[in-house]
């Protein structure tokens, strides 16, 4: 599946939703806007001490190239969309900061973010055709359809999930090394699960497994692989209870209830898959680039192949992405659409971002160059890029007024994934209750638009 278009026709923008959740998380905001200097920008954004270290270190270059001061505003993950809420809210936008696709549409619509179309065209950083579709798309938004029109943030990153093996672990059992241009089908992958889940120690406990994976974040592969999808291309219609997504689901807990190849529910709350891969008894694992700085450290050798395939032959994933959006209420728009840029497309940034671990390059041809180096682990790092240009798409709920429908699927799983209940019932069952929350985000989002 390509990637090159990813315009999404949606009924409505999601700005009343936003407007309510921002008025409600007003006191959130802290001493964060009390301390802003008038005369620099600000940046906001989150991550961990990996990039606020490399963003600091960036963001240091461009005071010292342009003269403008930028004073930051850094969060944890966690906390970041409550105090950014709270400070738009609180009239203290800042000049520059994060923002996901799926609040594009209410942004603009709010009048939060502002069309940086012009600006970035004209940029002597950016060059959008050395850029991935997929993050520049993203970001895209003409009043209607997000994936097209004009651009309202650069991407901060584009987070291809990959698929992780074991390298040590296949040696160790004498198996041949995955051919990462040759797809695992389903049944290949169960066999060398199979042969690697074992009792190492001889103690009667099995203490090595083929893979343990979350359902909520590894479903998808699946389902796309074997042609399911969770809605239709219009949005209006949830399409789960169908034989193909029935078979992917039903295989998803099959790996742990008929193949075993999993640990048992007692095991894994005792020690999660996670930590499990991490000390190297696990086999098979996601992988995303956000990962590579820690399994860096790893005890084992590693590397990336395709998701294992279904019905269509094809290996399918999901693409994350964050963007770098710049205020409405800025009041220097050409300073902070050159910080914007610096962030996203300056060639020195984005090399001290890739040396930091914090991302895979936005420029293409960096990222080329990237994938060439087999010196460090993942071996495979092209991988990564093919999940960009090939058999990656966004998450099902990323474009659609909200996510309720979706996250309706995972609620009430877990009979399915311990066995007691089929996935063709349970998925009978579930459709419904999805279409209803569909219809009322459908809706909602209609309302929104027409003020009605």
């Amino acid at each position: 599946m390509s990637t090159t278009s990813i315009a999404i026709r949606r009924r409505a923008p999601r700005a009343l939703a936003v407007i309510a959740a921002l008025a409600a998380a007003a006191p959130a905001l802290g001493a964060c806007a009390a301390t802003k200097d008038p005369d620099a920008l600000t940046f906001m954004f989150r991550g961990g001490p990996a990039e606020e270290a490399a963003y600091t270190a960036a963001i240091e270059q461009f005071e010292a190239d342009t003269g403008v001061d930028v004073e930051i505003i850094m969060t944890t993950a966690d906390e970041y969309a409550t105090k950014l809420r709270a400070a738009i809210v609180g009239g203290q936008v800042p000049d520059v900061f994060y923002v996901d696709p799926g609040s594009v549409e209410a942004y603009v619509n709010a009048g939060v973010i502002q069309d940086i179309t012009d600006e970035v065209e004209a940029s002597d950083v950016v060059d959008l055709d050395n850029m991935w579709a997929y993050g520049i798309d993203s970001y895209r938004y003409d009043g209607d359809s997000l994936g097209q029109g004009p651009l309202y943030a650069l991407p901060k990153d584009v987070g291809p999930f990959s698929f992780g093996y074991n390298a040590t672990m296949l040696d160790e059992a004498g198996i041949e090394r995955p051919d990462p241009d040759d797809p695992y089908t389903w049944d290949e992958w169960i066999e060398v699960m199979q042969a690697v889940t074992k009792d190492v120690d001889g103690d009667g406990e099995l203490d090595q497994w083929g893979t343990g994976l979350n359902v909520v974040w590894n479903l998808q592969s699946f389902a796309w692989s074997n042609g399911a999808d969770w809605i239709d291309a219009d949005a209006e219609t949830v399409t789960v209870d169908t034989p193909e997504f029935a078979e992917a689901l039903q295989f998803f807990a099959d790996i742990q209830n008929v193949y075993q190849v999993t640990p048992s529910v007692a095991e894994a709350q005792t020690l999660d898959t996670y930590q499990r891969w991490m000390q190297g008894q696990i086999g098979f694992f996601p992988v995303g680039p956000w990962d590579v700085p820690t399994y860096s450290q790893l005890d084992f050798e590693w590397d990336l192949i395709p998701w294992p395939v279904g019905a269509t032959g094809e290996s399918a994933s999901w693409i994350g992405t964050l963007g770098i959006a710049v205020s409405a209420s800025t009041a220097d728009t050409s300073a902070a659409v050159d910080l914007a840029a610096y962030l996203s497309a300056d060639r020195d940034t984005q090399q001290a971002l890739v040396d930091a671990g914090v991302q895979i390059p936005n420029l293409i041809d960096m990222a080329e160059e990237y994938a060439a180096d087999d010196s460090t682990m993942p071996a495979n790092k092209h991988e990564f890029l093919d999940v960009l240009q090939e058999d990656g798409r966004a998450l099902p709920a990323t474009y659609t007024y909200n996510g309720q429908w979706y996250d309706e699927l995972f609620t009430n799983i877990q009979p399915v994934l311990d066995g007691a209940v089929s996935a063709e019932e349970y998925l009978a069952q579930a459709q419904p209750r999805m279409q209803d929350f569909l219809d009322m985000a459908n809706d909602q989002s209609e309302m929104s638009r027409t003020g009605g």
